[in-house]
């Protein structure tokens, strides 16, 4: 079946275990294939009737999952990651056909999310407390971590797999339930997620999908029975999400936009530095927030760098993300494309150097980017670019990289940090010394040496600083399982021993 024939689809929105159509069904977004533009799918748009119906399922299964005990959550985990793994190239392809990018680049993004989920089976160990006997007389002291209650997720449509799975997996393996907001502009992976989890054994209720817009967001934030929510977006919703979600008293993790940069010395290995940025910059048609927007080329290494950076931009292939043959996608519609295309104009007015123009980039099974139906824009490179200005200085979320000529490390330190962003960085060198007191002196959270997207492991917790985050802790890894619960302290004393009788079976667990 070609694409041209596929039907369009309805999605649905996902309330304790099945499917569930929405309270109004006349409120529809349209879903697109980025490759021709052509109308994929109509999903329901959330009411907040449809919110209240999803946060009431997760009310209801909180009591029994919060007791659930830690190897039942573990299990039904276990048996999530495997069915994920086992559908993940099926999942893959519905991000490619929503989002628009590779095949390829798909799985990666199911595979880091996957990370997440391996880091929630954990879930025994990560809620281990301490113990302190006999802090007084016969007294003991412990401390506790335990579920907050119903938890909300509102998440992008870049990553529509890999950032939901940042969230969830550890709030449900701390023992709370979860209602996901998911980007309407590719919402088909998390019905299959969700599908997923009531195969694994999960308790209906536990984790609901709801479609929608601002509606449904500013319900979730407003709603009381919402503890807490996570959110991963720009910078002016992170904001709006934070300063709204606090206000009606609720805990919130906001994580915002970047404008990541790469800072290239002298002594570094460019050939390394060509391939990292290339990489970094175009890899998922540049709509990632760790992506690298901005190479900082110290004298005298620029006209070389950017020299080889073109070479190897010629030799991508543009096209479907379903065919084998594409490195690089549309961008996921019509008007985010013509945002990002307009700043090549703006480059222009402001004295840059169009070096490659991604307009002008052949389409795989068609002509050039702005010729081809669909939402193409090719990789785009941006020579002679002023500090400061909209290019260098606005996040614009596609593939254009731009490079800044430097003097010094000095001046290179000076750009990022003034930059209103923290998200990632990156620093190519041979002087350990240089990278040492990079990673000292930049205000950025997350830092790669040699490394041009530093997305930490689910061990460790991923996020920024400056306005690239707003709240106090960042997601998964260890500040996530923080973020999930609230702690506890139990001071006991009991005056008399229990005797529990005799009993010669083999103890067990669950």
């Amino acid at each position: 079946m070609t694409r041209e024939e596929r039907p369009v689809k309805r999605i649905t929105h996902w309330i304790d275990g099945a499917e569930t159509a929405a309270a109004r069904p006349e409120r529809r977004g349209e879903v697109f294939d980025p490759a021709t533009g052509a109308v994929s799918g109509h999903v329901d748009l959330a009411a907040a009737a449809d919110v209240d119906a999803a946060v009431a399922a997760a009310k209801a299964a909180f009591p029994a999952w919060r007791d659930a005990s830690l190897v039942r959550r573990a299990q039904v985990l276990f048996r999530f990651r495997e069915l994920m793994y086992a559908r993940r190239g099926e999942l893959a392809a519905l991000i490619s056909a929503e989002h628009g990018k590779v095949h390829s680049d798909a799985l990666g993004e199911v595979a880091r999310g996957l990370e997440v989920v391996e880091f929630a089976c954990g879930i025994p160990h990560l809620l281990k407390g301490g113990f302190s006997e006999n802090v007084s007389t016969s007294v003991d002291s412990f401390s506790l971590r335990q579920p907050l209650g119903v938890v909300a997720g509102v998440t992008p449509f870049n990553f529509p797999a890999m950032v939901p799975m940042w969230m969830f997996p550890v709030a449900i393996a701390c023992g709370n339930t979860f209602v996901l907001k998911p980007s309407e502009r590719d919402p088909s992976a998390s019905m299959l997620m969700a599908a997923l989890w009531k195969e694994a054994g999960l308790p209906d209720g536990v984790f609901n999908v709801v479609h929608g817009d601002k509606a449904a967001v500013d319900r979730l934030l407003e709603h009381p029975d919402v503890r807490a929510v996570s959110f991963v977006g720009s910078t002016p919703i992170a904001r709006y999400v934070y300063e709204t979600g606090t206000r009606h008293g609720k805990r919130v993790q906001a994580l915002g936009g970047a404008k990541n940069h790469m800072l290239v010395l002298p002594d570094a290995d460019l050939d390394l530095v060509a391939d990292a940025a290339v990489n970094a910059g175009f890899g998922s048609a540049g709509e990632r927030c760790m992506a690298i927007s901005v190479v900082l080329a110290v004298d005298p290494v620029g006209d070389e760098l950017v020299g080889k950076i073109v070479e190897r931009v010629g030799r991508l292939t543009v096209g479907p993300g379903d065919d084998p043959a594409s490195d690089m996608g549309p961008l996921v519609t019509g008007p985010h494309r013509d945002k990002v295309a307009s700043y090549l104009d703006t480059a222009v007015a402001e004295g840059a150097k169009i070096v490659v123009d991604g307009r002008e980039t052949p389409v795989k099974g068609g002509t050039t980017a702005a010729g081809t139906p669909g939402f193409w824009l090719g990789p785009t490179v941006v020579d002679q670019v002023a500090p400061g200005s909209a290019v260098h200085r606005d996040e614009i979320f596609g593939p254009v990289l731009s490079i800044v000529r430097i003097s010094s490390y000095e001046e290179g330190m000076k750009i990022i940090n003034d930059v209103e962003y923290g998200n990632g960085t990156a620093i190519f060198t041979n002087d350990g010394g240089a990278a040492r007191r990079f990673q000292n002196e930049v205000e950025v959270g997350m830092v790669g040496i040699n490394v041009p997207i530093p997305v930490p492991m689910a061990f460790y917790s991923f996020g920024g600083w400056k306005a690239s985050l707003f709240g106090d802790t960042h997601v998964h890894g260890t500040e996530g399982v923080h973020f999930y619960t609230r702690g506890k302290v139990v001071t006991s004393r009991w005056l008399d021993p229990s005797h529990g009788g005799v009993n010669l079976g083999f103890p067990t667990n669950g």
